[in-house]
């Protein structure tokens, strides 16, 4: 039986990159406890989810028969270019428009075409940065160019 090294492969290389996440988190900050979280708490946990994660993804690969899939190079370089423009972006235009800017660039590939559900999309993935990033957590970003919270 042919196992689905596909699923396999990238569910290793989740948990993998979780417990590396994890592991150096751990030995480099502080976790602090449950009432007073120290720097640490949130990547370990992040990177225990992620390892999480992995094993699901990999541990039913074992298992099931796997099928040769072309690889996605289009959505694929969409996705790393909306990050990179993320990164680069983020100080100069601040993040309400380099989310947008950033939703639009990764949507461009999706099998499914018109601009009504992108732009709709855009807002309301946009509006969720505001809300839990600039209001709810109260982070210190840029919120329109040149303005710092």
């Amino acid at each position: 039986m042919r196992r689905d090294l596909y699923d396999l492969g990238w569910g290793v290389i989740l948990a993998l990159t979780g417990l590396a996440v994890a592991g150096y988190a751990w030995v480099s900050y502080d976790m602090g406890s449950l009432r007073r979280m120290g720097p640490g708490f949130f990547p370990v946990t992040l990177g225990l989810l992620l390892a999480g994660l992995g094993a699901l993804i990999a541990i039913p690969a074992m298992g099931r028969p796997g099928q040769r899939r072309p690889f996605a190079w289009p959505e694929t370089i969409a996705v790393v270019t909306a990050l990179l423009v993320f990164g680069l972006a983020l100080d100069g235009l601040g993040v309400l428009l380099t989310t947008a800017l950033t939703v639009l660039i990764a949507s461009a590939v999706a099998p499914r075409r018109g601009l009504g559900w992108r732009l709709g999309l855009t807002i309301a993935v946009t509006a969720l940065v505001w809300l839990v990033f600039v209001q709810g957590l109260n982070m210190s970003l840029p919120v329109w160019p040149g303005a710092w919270r």
